[in-house]
């Protein structure tokens, strides 16, 4: 075991890869010579040549377009986008191509990409450098969706979705890229954690996609989320001594949702907390599920607390972000409440 945060995990995983895997290839803009803006590739290029980690030009539907080329040719790429935000332009090449190359082709070709992206807010990056898009591809027949909310879970979920046979769109919290902090240094805040790093094996180990976990056991509430929002979370239930259960879904599709379904049946309630929007969130598919799956056995109203249906603000970011105080409201809320 070593203390990593998730960068240095990010890092090692992909180091594990290249080293144990000939076909793996690491990508994007910057990764190679200066080590990505985040530090996720720092070393590797050194370490395996400009063959196999290299820049690319600014543009990502080119970059996507060639993970595409080489996935279908026996490789195993490793793309990363910059941001999540800078996703957009690769739209196409994502939706249409790689996320439907099994399916059109009956099976006889697979695109085993992997697509790395630094997402949400937490750095005062403002609308273009902050956005949650994880929605938008949960969507997306075809595409994995993964989000780590932790280095452990970060390098063998990662080491899984380099080893998988179908594309993975791998959402990487940057907020939590060096450990969870406090928030806004000029509000009062929950601690979320004294331990900004975590225990990470050396080597390869896999954690398998679509297994949620659980993070915190519970008996009076069931919480429902991922990435930076786990410790959030787990603020939240910290400030309100409400008895929850926190459950990090790790991977959004595959969806664990006998996981969560046997957590919600036992508690009767149920909040579902993310950073993205609102409207058409992906807490929207889960408050579908648990109403389906769970109806009889839900004590109050499925809440969901989120981000604000507006761009990412700048000045404003800490107000945006869904807070303790928020998730702690409706945890209380749903306590207090009768179906």
């Amino acid at each position: 075991m070593a203390q990593m945060n998730m960068v240095q995990a990010i890092n090692s995983a992909l180091d594990v890869m290249l080293g144990r895997d000939p076909r793996v290839v690491v990508f994007g803009e910057d990764v190679g010579y200066f080590g990505g803006v985040f530090r996720c590739t720092d070393g590797l290029q050194r370490k395996y040549g400009e063959h196999r980690v290299l820049d690319t030009p600014i543009a990502e539907g080119g970059i996507i377009a060639a993970a595409i080329g080489m996935g279908v040719n026996g490789l195993r790429p490793v793309a990363e986008i910059q941001f999540a935000d800078y996703i957009y332009p690769a739209f196409d090449q994502i939706v249409s191509e790689l996320a439907r190359l099994r399916y059109r082709t009956a099976g006889d070709l697979c695109a085993p990409v992997t697509i790395r992206t630094p997402c949400g807010g937490g750095i005062r990056g403002g609308q273009t450098h902050s956005q949650s898009p994880e929605g938008v591809f949960t969507h997306v027949c075809g595409l994995k969706v993964v989000m780590p909310s932790n280095p452990h879970d970060a390098k063998g979920l990662l080491i899984s979705s380099i080893e998988s046979e179908d594309p993975v769109l791998f959402f990487e919290p940057k907020r939590i890229y060096n450990g969870p902090f406090d928030g806004d240094p000029h509000k009062p805040a929950v601690p979320w954690s004294s331990h900004p790093k975590g225990e990470v094996p050396d080597g390869h180990y896999a954690i398998p996609l679509g297994k949620a976990d659980i993070v915190r056991p519970g008996a009076a509430a069931t919480v429902l989320t991922y990435g930076t929002m786990v410790h959030v979370a787990e603020a939240a239930a910290r400030l309100c001594g409400v008895d929850a259960e926190i459950i990090d879904l790790r991977t959004l599709v595959p969806l664990d949702v006998d996981m969560l379904c046997t957590s919600v049946r036992k508690t009767g309630r149920c909040v579902i907390v993310h950073e993205a929007t609102r409207f058409s969130g992906f807490g929207a598919e889960l408050s579908a599920t648990v109403q389906e799956e769970c109806f009889w056995h839900l004590e109050a109203p499925i809440a969901r607390v989120t981000g604000w249906d507006t761009p990412y603000p700048h000045a404003f970011e800490w107000d945006y972000f869904p807070g303790p105080a928020r998730i702690a409201a409706a945890l209380r809320a749903v306590m207090e409440s009768a179906a």
